[in-house]
């Protein structure tokens, strides 16, 4: 268990056992044996290092990875970063609406709230593609992009499309379209699901939040504490041995933002929820810290999740939203993100 505490509230993060083991047993180290062919990295020099070492292959990169032996090259991945850049930039540019209600149970809650402000309430072959069930197992994603691919005809223009579902719909065959589809579930899903596992994670460790706190300090320290992408996986390669005598030839590397982030060694009361350290810390180079990867290869998302994840906070903000108090333990399990489930928000 991890103790997180605003000075005002305690609540006990119980985190999966194989979460809580490495918490308790490689916090502080550098290099230690996971698995026969598997070592892990928490430190701060040798993570900057190995990172440094090469660049992540098309693999290593969990949005834009082969389909289905299908590489995403350069031209595919631009065209979609910019659909989807432009369907968030729009999102962004709508005011808050007073209607908005997101008491109830997180991540769910704002998941959807994410779903419809940035997608739009688009036909079910495209919602069903955001859902948070899919994560269940992988044969339910592959299953709803072949029934949305199957799916005949052009979906009406009394709902607009999103830029990202647009692409879509220029695809002239049936596997490019399925092609399509998919490449829609991985970057339109993790828009959601990272903004809303980020969120969530921020409201049980502080709220309510100090009036005098900005938005973007809160999830610095989120990102620190509670990192929804926890790990980064390099497959062996012989720079990483060549840097390192330690890690084998052989020796696939599992580095591990989520000790580093508590290094006792890097941060003052590491265990503490103190998003005040960051109006004296520069996240962009502070050692160990990689909420969105190396500065020289930073997530593609950043800048869309960061912005999306304060607009929900400005909403918790101003409608006094908090956990309910009768919640004092909440869940972190091994499926995924690093998310607390199960949060019941409710108003103060």
């Amino acid at each position: 268990m991890s103790l997180s505490s605003t000075g005002r509230n305690a609540r006990v993060t119980v985190f999966a056992p194989r979460i809580e083991e490495l918490l308790r047993t490689h916090r502080g180290a550098d290099l230690f044996r996971l698995e026969r062919d598997t070592v892990g990295v928490a430190g701060a020099d040798l993570l900057d290092g190995l990172l440094r070492a090469r660049p992540a292959t098309p693999e290593e990169r969990p949005t834009f990875k082969p389909v289905l032996g299908r590489q995403i090259g350069r031209t595919d991945a631009s065209a979609l970063m910019q659909a989807v850049s432009s369907d968030v930039r729009a999102a962004l540019r709508k005011p808050l609406d007073e209607t908005d209600d997101l008491t109830g149970r997180w991540p769910h809650a704002p998941h959807v709230h994410l779903r419809d402000l940035v997608f739009g309430r688009e036909s079910l072959r495209f919602r069903i593609l955001v859902d948070r069930k899919l994560e269940l197992t992988p044969k339910l994603t592959w299953m709803a992009v072949a029934a949305g691919t199957a799916m005949l005809g052009k979906p009406g223009t009394e709902i607009p499309l999103s830029h990202l579902a647009a692409r879509v719909m220029e695809a002239d065959s049936y596997a490019d379209r399925r092609y399509a589809m998919y490449l829609y579930r991985r970057v339109a899903a993790p828009i959601c699901f990272t903004v809303a596992a980020l969120v969530t994670n921020a409201v049980w460790l502080g709220s309510p939040f100090d009036d005098d706190v900005p938005n973007r300090d809160i999830l610095w320290e989120t990102l620190r504490l509670l990192p929804p992408s926890w790990n980064i996986l390099r497959v062996a390669s012989p720079e990483f041995h060549a840097l390192d005598d330690r890690i084998g030839v052989r020796d696939d590397i599992l580095m591990l933002p989520l000790l580093s982030h508590r290094d006792p060694r890097l941060w003052d009361a590491p265990d503490e929820f103190r998003p005040q350290r960051w109006a004296e810390l520069d996240p962009e180079s502070h050692p160990g810290y990689l909420p969105f990867g190396h500065a020289n290869e930073r997530c593609w998302g950043r800048h869309m999740v960061l912005p999306l994840a304060e607009r929900l906070l400005d909403i918790v903000r101003r409608d006094g939203l908090v956990v309910s108090p009768d919640q004092t333990v909440g869940k972190v399990e091994l499926d995924g993100l690093l998310e607390v489930s199960g949060v019941r928000m409710v108003r103060r």
